[in-house]
């Protein structure tokens, strides 16, 4: 089981004291948050891309390269990547470079995004969102697994015999996550691919992500990737620690009311029952992170949103703390409950081994037909 955190990386006045980072100080803070995720023991840091305000990280592989640079352990990934209004060629050549430099420390997740606006800005038409997602991944996937492709389509101008380079880590690609928090268009392309679906469950009741969920592991087993309790699914939550709870409510309620999505809504103990966001004790975000399996079966993936709604870095920090406190105790649940053939969180190292052991087991039974 992966635990670790991503960030929608957006530039929020701190209602507390009504300062409001620069974007070179949101930026920064980003790092340093990345860096405190793996001295921490997570697993996984997670950007997302955005190309409006108040959102700053609209290059996240130039982000990740960076941090690459400056850790050793922790998994590098998206929260999103734009398949809709990005070239699936820079794509691929974008996420191999990074692969070489982070020595396979690196998957992504593909997503349509949440801007209406970002499609035009890219010279795309926002009713073609799903469209896009499928032509798109799908040639973003032969580039990289075909050293040469030829290829026609409807949003871009033909390839004939091109190369992508630099050529994929070890000739396996990076691990890709399919994001979506309503499209079961979304649930059935990662199925049929059997990639990996994440389901932001951060916003919508919990049933609505049931279904989600259930349907992408009904639909990963019938294109014959495995059972469907092994299909490889994310989540993401929201948390906010204190040592009693008390006091997590306190600290946390003004960032809550006047956060840019949700402030001015539910109120916040509404908002805790309707959704995952748990606010209190490290104990009591032990207690409800455990029963999301109870919603959603074994999973491999556990990504917390921490840094936003205007929460200083200071803070953040000091949440991360607490989460490298609990994570072991999660990690030891979760993997004590999950039978034996359910698989483990998606690695490089693991991708490469799954590849080899595909190709010794095709080379025996050519043996044994001769």
């Amino acid at each position: 089981m992966q635990f670790g955190i991503f960030t929608v990386g957006d530039v929020t006045t701190d209602p507390t004291n009504g300062r409001t980072p620069t974007e070179h100080e949101r930026i920064k803070a980003m790092v340093a948050i990345a860096k405190k995720a793996e001295d921490v023991g997570l697993d996984v840091f997670a950007t997302g891309e955005h190309h409006n305000p108040p959102f700053v990280p609209s290059s996240p592989t130039t982000m990740l390269g960076y941090i690459a640079a400056q850790t050793s352990t922790i998994i590098l990934s998206t929260s999103t990547t734009l398949i809709t209004t990005n070239d699936p060629v820079k794509i691929a050549e974008d996420f191999a470079m990074l692969q070489h430099l982070a020595d396979g420390r690196v998957d992504l997740m593909m997503g349509r995004g949440n801007t209406g606006p970002v499609y035009p800005w890219f010279g795309q038409d926002i009713t073609k969102g799903i469209e896009l997602a499928v032509e798109n991944y799908d040639l973003l996937r032969r580039l990289w697994r075909e050293d040469v492709v030829d290829w026609k389509g409807q949003f871009r101008t033909p390839l004939r015999g091109f190369t992508s380079t630099p050529r994929p880590l070890d000739d396996v690609p990076p691990f890709v996550w399919h994001g979506s928090i309503r499209s079961p268009e979304i649930a059935e392309q990662a199925a049929y691919y059997g990639d990996g679906f994440f389901a932001n469950h951060i916003f919508w009741p919990t049933n609505h992500f049931q279904r989600l969920i259930q349907l992408y592991r009904t639909r990963f087993e019938h294109y014959g990737h495995g059972t469907a309790d092994q299909a490889v699914v994310g989540l993401g939550g929201q948390v906010f620690m204190a040592r009693n709870s008390q006091d997590a409510i306190r600290r946390f309620r003004p960032y809550f009311d006047n956060a840019p999505v949700y402030g001015h809504g539910p109120s916040l103990e509404d908002f805790m029952e309707m959704t995952p966001l748990t606010v209190g004790s490290p104990q009591q975000v032990i207690d409800r992170t455990l029963t999301f399996r109870e919603s959603f079966g074994d999973y491999q993936r556990q990504l917390f949103l921490m840094d936003h709604a205007g929460l200083p870095l200071s803070t953040v920090l000091e949440q991360l703390d607490l989460l490298g406190e609990i994570v072991p105790t999660l990690r030891a649940e979760f993997d004590s409950r999950r039978p034996a053939h359910v698989p483990d969180g998606p690695t490089h190292a693991a991708l490469v081994g799954a590849r080899d052991a595909a190709a010794l087991a095709a080379a025996a039974g050519e043996k044994v037909s001769a």
